[in-house]
C-alpha cells in the first residue's frame, strides 16, 4: 500500500483482509514450492495427522478442498509415498486414505515451513496481537461456515 491507496480502502476491513490474504498466500505458496509441495498437501496431511484415516469425501469436507482437487492432490501424495489409498472394507465404492511414516515426516517439514511463513507474514505484530488476530479471524470465519 502506498499514498496512492484511497483512504476509504485503508479503513475497510474486507479490503485489508483480501490484500493481506493475497500477500500471505504468496508467501506460503513460495515456501511450499521450495519443498516441492502445495498448500493442498499440507491441509490433507494435517487432517490425516489430527483425525486419522479418512475417506476422500471426508478429507474434502475437513479441508474445504473441492472433490476433484482432493483426488488430484491425493494422487500426488500417493505417488510421493506420503499417503496410501485402500478400499474401504465397509463400502467398496469408497477409498480410505492413511498417512505413512514418510507422510508424517513431510507433515512436520511443512509445519515448520508454515510457522516460518507466519513469522514473515505477521512480523509487524506482537505475539499477543497475532493471537488476538487469529481469534478474531476464527470468529469471522465461523460465522460464515
Amino acid at each position: 500500500m502506498d499514498e496512492q491507496t484511497p483512504s476509504v480502502l485503508l479503513q475497510t476491513p474486507s479490503w485489508l483482509l483480501t490484500q493481506s490474504a493475497a500477500h500471505a498466500q504468496r508467501i506460503v505458496t513460495e515456501s511450499f514450492a521450495a519443498a516441492g509441495a502445495r498448500g493442498y498437501h499440507f491441509r490433507l496431511l494435517a487432517t490425516l495427522v489430527e483425525f486419522g484415516p479418512a475417506s476422500q469425501a471426508t478429507l474434502g469436507r475437513h479441508t474445504g478442498i473441492d472433490r476433484s482437487d482432493v483426488v488430484a492432490a491425493l494422487n500426488e501424495l500417493v505417488d510421493d509415498g506420503y499417503v496410501e489409498r485402500s478400499p474401504d472394507p465397509a463400502d467398496g465404492r469408497r477409498n480410505i486414505i492413511t498417512i505413512t511414516a514418510s507422510g508424517r515426516r513431510q507433515h512436520k517439514r511443512l509445519t515448520t515451513l508454515v510457522a516460518k511463513a507466519q513469522d514473515e507474514i505477521f512480523a509487524a505484530l506482537s505475539p499477543t496481537d497475532r493471537k488476538r488476530l487469529t481469534t478474531l479471524l476464527a470468529r469471522v470465519l465461523s460465522q460464515h461456515q
